[in-house]
């Protein structure tokens, strides 16, 4: 009892020193784990936790693995689908043999062992990247490839693997035994978690659980990764972790109540069973097998970093250009190993003892975890930095409202490249603004929980066009007072509020004028109004602050060689006032300058005159 609850204590205060520190709370997991082992305090052996070592990991993982399915829905994947399906087919199988190809060169090992290390090391799973995601937050369609990745290539991993094991090396049966094995395993999982789902489901809708029942709900979903796990493994090892994806998708995208409250349950359940389950298998690495392998084990981690992920990266995110070049670097550089290939490793080497192949065993475990030591260090570890460099955390513009007026908005700005994030409470509108591709969370604006999931810490502007001018002004006095955002703008609906509007320092669009003046400009200015609509469709108009000193205290003529082909200085605005510039008007540090042009031509202006942004 001592050592479960030391274990148990570590994990809540690594959760407390990660967020603190802002590093992914793996990295702790791992460390406290060696600490607590045989390697340093001896706290926690094989012996802890005896026979039921299996039963704790299996269902530890399926309520992980269930968790991360649970959270994504179609619509996300829909933004990611051409990238997530090449990371767990053509991806996943450059890594699979890759992999083993490098384990048999680099260690000298027979193409049994090297093909089941090269399936553990497939996966990535949401035990390593949750955390870091968590941490590094990246556009939606980044995370979803991510996540989609970690649950995919967990189940598919750990099903391979133990087919591998059994059909090739103890009892060598043969290719087509060993994919008849695998379509049989993943066939039983996804029947189980299908079979779970009907039953959960039905029971969550019927009298036995009232509407508002918020713990019967989140216990019976809860039951489905737990009850979807055990069914299949009675039939087939590792079956269940297909069982409990299969049921965490569908219950996931199926219409059922207190949602909210189901996914924090999920959330705050996993981190408990991440943190045990992480720091036990950590304490029984064997330091030793790992040091042993030497020069071949160094040679095989970076070859999986530097070659094999950046590889499977790259054929995934090939020809999608709603990926970035920083974002593709950002998914080459970010793919730890977690629970899957450890646990899976420990319980095979355990059986490979037993077997009499002791060198067999202790090479599949110390090569496992001398990976999983490696990327959790590295990719883990430096993730937020990683991040930073490559400048995949954007500042990110809130838009509370996501009608048709929110929505519009949302075009705009996601074309000239902003990372947008809508805040609507209507589900039905929430779910019309995911399948527009829209990063939604489902919510009111004028919450502070709802403010925090949507990332407001990182937000640089929040802009409230919900249909009520109670509501935008509340959201806005909350976000202003209470995160600190300065850049202010909210939809008014009725005129005589502007002035309440004005008074919190928030820029008041009201409806009845902006149509006003729409129609004004449709008469009297059509071209310019016409291509104003069209902004991100290769031409752009921005606004920027001169703050590149070497351009300062400079005239227009002196700075036509810094100013791209293609692009103008229209307006120089300076103490409030705005002029449209001569060859000879000279500008000064902190004016702001307006750009018309080409699209790639004012982002290059931009970034020459202000290139701290």
């Amino acid at each position: 009892m001592p050592v479960i609850a030391a274990i148990l204590v570590s994990g809540l205060v690594v959760q407390l020193v990660a967020h603190k520190l802002e590093v992914p709370s793996v990295i702790f997991y791992l460390l406290i784990g060696v600490v607590l082992g045989p390697e340093v305090l001896g706290l926690v052996t094989l012996e802890t936790f005896g026979a039921g070592l299996e039963i704790i990991v299996g269902i530890s993982v399926a309520i992980i693995v269930f968790e991360g399915a649970f959270a994504l829905r179609i619509e996300r994947i829909r933004g990611a689908s051409r990238v997530s399906l090449r990371l767990v087919t053509i991806s996943a199988v450059v890594m699979f043999f890759g992999t083993a190809a490098a384990v048999r060169f680099f260690e000298d090992a027979d193409w049994d062992i090297a093909l089941l290390i090269g399936a553990l090391l497939v996966a990535t799973g949401p035990t390593v990247i949750t955390p870091i995601l968590n941490v590094v937050r990246v556009r939606d369609h980044v995370a979803t490839a991510l996540e989609t990745e970690g649950i995919v290539n967990d189940v598919t991993a750990a099903i391979v693997a133990v087919v591998i094991f059994e059909t090739l090396l103890l009892d060598d049966l043969g290719v087509p035994a060993t994919l008849f094995s695998f379509v049989e395993r993943l066939g039983v999982g996804v029947l189980a978690g299908v079979f779970a789902t009907v039953v959960i489901y039905y029971l969550l809708n019927s009298e036995l659980v009232p509407e508002r029942d918020v713990q019967s709900s989140q216990f019976l979903v809860l039951a489905a990764a737990v009850g979807a796990f055990a069914a299949a493994e009675a039939v087939a090892a590792e079956a269940g972790i297909a069982a409990a994806a299969t049921s965490g998708i569908l219950l996931g995208n199926l219409d059922i109540d207190n949602r909210e409250e189901i996914e924090r349950f999920a959330e705050n359940t996993t981190l408990v069973v991440l943190s045990f389950v992480f720091i036990s298998l950590a304490a029984l690495i064997d330091v030793e097998a790992i040091l042993q392998l030497g020069l071949g084990a160094i040679a095989l981690v970076l070859v999986i970093m530097l070659v094999l992920r950046p590889l499977g990266a790259f054929i995934a995110t090939a020809g999608v250009e709603r990926f970035t070049w920083p974002e593709r670097l950002f998914i080459a550089s970010v793919g730890p190993r977690g629970i899957i290939p450890a646990s899976v490793a420990t319980l095979f080497a355990i059986e490979l003892e037993l077997a009499g192949s002791v060198n067999q065993g202790e090479l599949l475990v110390g090569t496992v975890f001398a990976v999983i030591f490696a990327t959790v260090a590295i990719e883990a570890g430096l993730a937020r930095q990683i991040g930073d460099v490559l400048g995949v955390s954007p500042m990110r513009t809130i838009i509370i409202g996501g009608g048709r007026v929110g929505r519009a908005l949302a075009t705009r700005l996601e074309r000239r490249g902003e990372y947008v994030v809508i805040i609507e409470i209507d589900d039905e509108v929430v779910e019309r603004a995911r399948a527009a591709g829209f990063t939604t969370f489902e919510g009111d604006g004028s919450d502070t929980e709802t403010l925090r999931r949507a990332g407001i810490e990182d937000a640089k502007r929040v802009v409230a066009v919900t249909g009520s001018d109670d509501i935008n002004l509340l959201a806005c006095q909350l976000v202003s007072t209470k995160f600190g955002v300065e850049s202010l703008y909210a939809r008014v609906n009725d005129t005589d509020n502007v002035g309440a509007f004005d008074s919190i320092g928030v820029k008041a669009i009201d409806s009845p004028t902006a149509t006003a003046v729409a129609i004004d400009d449709e008469i009297e200015r059509p071209a310019i109004t016409h291509w104003m609509k069209e902004l991100g469709d290769g031409h752009d108009v921005q606004e920027v602050e001169v703050t590149a000193e070497n351009l300062a205290g400079k005239t227009i003529r002196e700075l036509n060689a810094q100013i791209p082909d293609g692009t103008f200085v229209a307006v120089v605005s300076r103490n409030g006032e705005n002029r449209v510039p001569s060859a000879d008007s000279v500008l000064e540090y902190g004016d702001h300058v307006t750009f018309i042009g080409d699209a790639s031509a004012v982002k290059r202006a931009m970034k020459r005159f202000h290139p701290h942004d």
